[in-house]
């Protein structure tokens, strides 16, 4: 790799820099999203490979007319899409610095190993998450994470029954079963299917009618599979659900897994930073009590993708879980905790840590809960603003940041009513003004407005209801012309 001229590289980067802060400083005017065109779609699906290489002052320029005009729209205030932040400033700068040092954080005695440590137990502090040394890793978001979770249950599990997964597989071991509700996150099911349990093995528990676990039943199909000689050994219960943001009721959860002996998973992907606010902080009682916690801080927190973490309450678990060492990666300076590759799937894994140092050091501990708490009194007033709304009405009650709704659309048919709540999303998406997304709650099509940008307004709330309003309008007379 020949060297880059050092002014050459500082030229450009100081023109990169005026890019993204030109960018970044623009995005409330700009649309929040709109597709792609005919023309530019196609040039970034077949750019040729190129032979001869660009100068290094030309790439900001091309970042500017072939990429940056083409957001996918998080960033903006009025983007109320899945759960997708905007960036954290300092997030941003933090992600150029670590690629200039771009180590392998896998372990070693250096910043970045040690940083990490730092960061992940200052995670577990804004949780309120117990934690000790190694008990936590940093991963590429909280499906991984809950891979990683998933596997140490199973190792406690296996180990109980007397059997050795690691060097015997699952084949001839009494059948794990797991729980969770409808409204679990689908990654669940995905790394209980590449964990050899199999998706009929995660046993499906009813919901109240609020979206919450539904304790009893939970307790009835312990006992129903423990009867038939089946091994229940976990229960994934959410502290944020992605379709409403309902917290199920963890402490009685944490009480029927002490008593039953099973281990007790949080998926805290989106929610679980929803403790910081006083307001709904009951509602996360008992998380402190789970045995795992995923979670992301590229979500509320903001940092930059990718960034997830696994908590977890036995580090030697974990480690016993996934430790494997080969001769050519050992290494006295790793200390007794040993690599962060003995505690997950990666071997070389990237700077993660210097954007969540950078985010929360910016913002501390007091910055980050006010702006959780700007976040679910946004997503409240909304909330009273759809009830107020005569052409609107709730899914679902507002608990954390989450707001589910749907239009009325009156004169229709459930049916037709139905179609134009699923065509709604798209509809407001392509007018550029806001952006939502949708689900399916009961069996009905669903609006569902996340809101994780403290900079929203109640303005921008009010233009999201207007758009919704409009594009509903449109739909409905099509509807009837039909």
């Amino acid at each position: 790799m020949s060297e880059t001229p050092r002014e050459d590289f500082r030229a450009a980067a100081h023109a990169t820099a005026d890019l993204v802060a030109d960018y970044l400083g623009g995005v409330a005017e700009r649309p929040v999203w709109q597709p792609t065109g005919e023309a530019a779609r196609e040039r970034l699906l077949t750019a040729p490979l190129p032979a001869a290489g660009r100068p290094l002052e030309e790439l900001p320029a091309a970042l500017s007319t072939e990429v940056m005009p083409y957001p996918m729209g998080n960033g903006h205030p009025r983007f109320f899409g899945w759960v997708n932040s905007a960036p954290a400033p300092a997030g941003v700068l933090a992600t150029l610095a670590a690629a200039a040092i771009n180590p392998s954080s896998a372990g070693g005695d250096h910043a970045d190993v040690h940083l990490e440590r730092a960061v992940v137990r200052w995670i577990a502090e804004l949780v309120g998450f117990p934690h000790e040394p190694g008990a936590g890793i940093l991963t590429s978001g909280t499906s991984m994470a809950t891979i990683l979770c998933l596997a140490a249950a199973r190792e406690r599990a296996a180990r109980r029954a007397g059997w050795d997964v690691r060097a015997d597989g699952l084949a001839g071991m009494p059948p794990l079963v797991a729980y969770a509700t409808g409204e679990t996150h689908s990654c669940v099911r995905k790394a209980a299917e590449l964990l050899g349990l199999g998706s009929r093995r995660l046993r499906t528990v009813p919901t109240d009618a609020d979206g919450h676990l539904d304790v009893a039943a939970l307790r009835r199909a312990v006992a129903a599979d423990r009867a038939e000689g089946l091994l229940p050994f976990l229960v994934a219960a959410s502290a944020g659900t992605v379709n409403t943001g309902a917290v199920d009721p963890l402490d009685a959860v944490a009480d029927l897994c002490a008593e039953e002996g099973l281990w007790l998973h949080v998926d805290g992907a989106y929610g679980a930073f929803g403790v910081l606010d006083p307001e709904i902080a009951h509602r996360y009682a008992g998380m402190e009590r789970a045995d795992s916690l995923a979670l992301d801080p590229h979500k509320w927190l903001g940092v930059p993708v990718d960034c997830g973490c696994a908590l977890v309450r036995d580090a030697a678990g974990l480690r016993a879980t996934f430790s494997l060492v080969p001769p050519y990666l050992r290494d006295e300076q790793a200390g007794g905790l040993g690599w962060f590759s003995e505690y997950g799937m990666e071997q070389t894994r990237p700077f993660r840590s210097l954007k969540v140092w950078a985010t929360i050091a910016h913002r501390g501990r007091d910055g980050i809960a006010a702006d959780i708490a700007r976040c679910t009194a946004l997503a409240r007033h909304l909330g009273a603003l759809v009830e107020q709304d005569p052409e609107l009405e709730p899914a679902a009650p507002v608990e954390t940041s989450i707001v589910a709704f749907r239009h009325r659309a009156p004169g229709l048919s459930d049916e037709d009513v139905d179609a134009v709540n699923r065509d709604l999303p798209a509809a407001v998406q392509r007018r550029g003004r806001a952006f939502v997304t949708g689900t399916v709650l009961d069996g009905r099509e669903a609006l569902r407005a996340c809101l994780l940008n403290a900079a929203t307004t109640e303005q921008d709330l009010e233009v999201l209801l207007a758009e919704v309003r409009a594009a509903a309008a449109e739909l409905v007379a099509e509807r009837r012309r039909g």
